[in-house]
């Protein structure tokens, strides 16, 4: 029933995704566009966005982007040498349109902060759009998106603003090729195709000409045992998450016009990568998998990689094959410079300080010089005064693990899953990379004095009880809207939109909703901070570990302010409500159906909607996938007085409500983010009345054992098993009685 539920919900919003929206009542006239709504800012930004690989095909973007000079309007832009400096570089030749933008290639992020500047330093919205429309007739259409992308997130005039989901803007980074290549031969031949090729392939027409293409179908491709969390690491919200991330705080925003200096950006996106591997590992502990390894560049076993990634310009993205060496002879200058910037890294940590080339020095000896260490690992510590001429030691084995040394600084680079943020999470070796990454950071925790028990302890505070409801995972479905990684052609360039909505239909890891209780005894009313943890209580090999073991394991799914009174306290968290989640991103086509919307309920959503849609972790990966009997695991709830100082002096406990500010708990307390797990930990002084243990279960429910997977007829199928990758319960292949009785036979012969 449940199923057959959920299979109705997505018809009607599939239904709804083509009802027609009229974009070209939102022109781009030669009227001013200072003091336009967010409904319509979004429009332009949307028609801005589709169908990125091709010229656009909206009049007025066109017109636009045909009479405006750049020449004739420098007073119209804070800072006019950032238009100056574009115009040079265009002079000289950017790269070509058509070519793949790759993030790691310094030749095209150069030209990417050049464009981005222009756009961030736009004096209104009149001018960013209109500077935006000349962009995107004359740049690269990869590079154009990474610029617009990043000046929506960090303009003020912006805030509000939803863009399309990344997956959507260009698909090619999130879907595999096998699916796009299907899409294009159903679009090629007007969906007019034998029905028998499409049961085979597992493709739907419905009569709104939307085209199903299911991903479950076809031939599953494994090199290695990390191919078994596939589903994790190759999901499409969470390669969007990281993506996200990097726009949120960019390595090369090194200047205080940005207004990145005064959050405590590289503690945060330190935390991230920190959350992300332990987020990884649990998901390890599930599938029976141990502890990653840091990469060492010596080793001659590496897991090789297969991303199944086409671009759109025909390329496959390189496969890694197994055991490849990642040093040789192209790349040992890559080798030593890490070396010396890895060893200048840990002296400093080692000493207290680190002296730059101009005689200033870095302190790393303070918990607070902690932002100082995170911004040389992972961008924002300028080396001098140039944007994107900053210590990134990510880059770094990024360019030392590639597989085109040679070809690195040209505009023909083809990117690995490593080199793009969409992708790198994909890449097993990333995991790894993280992993010696952040024992850097650990290595600069450890010189820290342990938690005392004052900074532990919150005296008149008791957690009496925790309880959670049964936690369930399961694997569902969700249709990804695929159009725009398919050209138009010159009729429906004319009617400017498909004829046809293509939908990839993937299946997810999700979770049933859940209710975290906390049960907490007060002696006074008092201003609260709320931090909710979980992680593993047993190791892969079934032994138990201690806290000191799993501190690096445990993931914060939830912090907030609480108000508590006098005497019980019953705290109820909705698992959906938790601070920094998100539920699913809508469709484009179907969000931009509410832009007739004049009642009011348009705006209402702004508030809820736009921090989470930029950089919130998806909900339904909160809970790793479990086990039909159950993982056992731990959470752990601790309950801590509000702290400020110098960078907080004050906080309201509204402030979660404004969900635009606060990343944890960066905006209402001064505590590290990771507290308490985030120094070792002395276990006579760490119990304390104010935290709690408990033990919880995580269950997994497997939804291919029924026949009510939609859309697939199971009577006369049997599973066909690869021990190598989960996706075994989904590869159904059809068998006669006479094929059953010939494998049992030959079965009976081997034995």
């Amino acid at each position: 029933m449940r199923f057959l539920v959920l299979a109705t919900l997505i018809a009607a919003a599939a239904a709804s995704a083509l009802k027609d929206t009229n974009y070209n009542d939102f022109v781009i006239g030669k009227d001013t566009l200072v003091n336009v709504d967010i409904k319509t800012k979004e429009i332009y930004c949307w028609k801005l966005l589709n169908h990125i690989l091709q010229p656009t095909v909206y009049d007025d973007i066109r017109e636009v982007a045909r009479d405006f000079v750049l020449e004739d309007n420098f007073d119209k832009f804070l800072k006019d040498d950032v238009v100056k400096r574009f115009i040079e570089v265009f002079k000289m030749g950017m790269l070509p349109r058509g070519e793949i933008f790759v993030h790691t290639n310094t030749l095209h992020m150069d030209q990417a902060i050049v464009t981005f500047r222009m756009l961030y330093f736009a004096k209104d919205f009149d001018t960013f759009i209109r500077t935006a429309c000349f962009l995107r007739e004359r740049i690269n259409g990869g590079m154009f998106v990474y610029a617009l992308t990043c000046a929506v997130f960090h303009r003020h005039d912006c805030r509000g603003v939803v863009l399309p989901a990344p997956y959507e803007i260009y698909p090619y980074f999130f879907v595999d090729s096998h699916i796009i290549n299907k899409a294009s031969m159903l679009k090629m031949s007007k969906a007019a195709t034998d029905p028998a090729i499409f049961n085979y392939y597992g493709i739907k027409v419905t009569d709104k000409n939307l085209l199903v293409i299911d991903w479950r179908k076809g031939v599953r491709t494994t090199l290695t045992k990390d191919d078994r969390l596939s589903y994790f690491t190759e999901d499409i919200d969470l390669n969007t998450y990281m993506y996200y991330l990097h726009m949120s705080y960019p390595y090369w925003m090194v200047k205080d016009t940005y207004n990145l200096q005064k959050e405590r950006r590289g503690e945060i996106s330190m935390y991230a990568y920190k959350q992300l591997l332990a987020r990884y590992r649990l998901e390890r502990l599930t599938n029976k998998m141990c502890n990653i390894d840091m990469i060492k560049f010596d080793d001659e076993h590496n897991v090789g990689y297969w991303p199944k990634i086409r671009l759109h310009t025909g390329d496959e993205m390189p496969v890694r094959p197994n055991n490849v060496k990642l040093v040789n002879k192209y790349n040992l200058k890559d080798r030593m410079y890490v070396d010396d910037i890895e060893r200048m890294i840990r002296d400093g940590i080692t000493t207290g300080k680190i002296e730059k080339r101009d005689g200033t020095v870095i302190q790393l000896k303070k918990a607070e010089d902690f932002e100082n260490l995170a911004r040389m690992l992972l961008g924002g510590l300028g080396v001098v005064d140039d944007d994107a001429k900053v210590i990134h030691v990510v880059h770094l084995f990024r360019r030392l693990l590639s597989y085109g040394n040679y070809n690195f600084e040209k505009y023909t680079y083809i990117p690995t899953a490593l080199d793009m943020y969409t992708t790198c999470l994909r890449d097993p070796l990333f995991w790894r990379v993280m992993k010696r990454i952040t024992e850097h950071a650990d290595l600069f925790k450890l010189y820290l004095p342990k938690y005392t028990r004052n900074e532990l302890d919150f005296p008149g505070v008791r957690v009496d009880r925790i309880t959670t409801d049964k936690l369930v995972t399961f694997m569902d479905e969700y249709d990804l809207d695929i159009t725009n990684a398919l050209y138009l052609d010159e009729a429906e360039i004319q009617k400017k939109k498909s004829d046809m909505t293509f939908v990839a239909r993937m299946r997810r890891l999700n979770h049933h909703p859940f209710k975290v209780t906390v049960d907490v005894e007060s002696e006074k009313a008092v201003d609260a901070v709320v931090r909710v943890f979980f992680g593993p209580k047993y190791d892969c090999m079934g032994r138990l570990l201690n806290f000191n073991d799993k501190r690096h394991d445990m993931l914060e799914i939830d912090s907030f302010l609480y108000k508590l009174q006098t005497g019980k306290n019953t705290i109820v968290r909705n698992s959906i409500e938790m601070h920094g989640v998100i539920g699913d991103r809508e469709w484009t086509r179907r969000y931009f159906d509410n832009s007739g919307d004049t009642t009011g309920a348009y705006e209402k959503i702004i508030d809820s909607y736009w921090y989470k849609t930029r950089i919130g972790f998806p909900h339904r990966l909160l809970l790793p996938r479990g086990t039909v009997g159950g993982v056992e695991m731990q959470m752990f709830v601790i309950v801590t007085p509000v702290r400020t100082g110098m960078l907080l002096p004050t906080v309201d406990v509204n402030v979660m409500k404004d969900r635009h500010a606060c990343r944890w708990t960066v905006c209402f307390d001064t505590m590290p983010l990771g507290f308490p797990f985030d120094r070792k930990i002395d276990m006579t002084d760490f119990f304390t009345t104010n935290m709690k243990f408990t033990d919880i279960k995580i269950f997994y429910k497997d939804m291919s054992t029924s026949n009510s997977v939609k859309d697939m007829d199971t009577s006369d199928m049997i599973l066909k098993r690869d021990d190598l990758t989960y996706y075994d319960k989904d590869m159904f292949m059809k068998w006669t009685y006479k094929d059953v009785m010939m494998m049992s036979a030959d079965k009976m012969m081997r034995m």
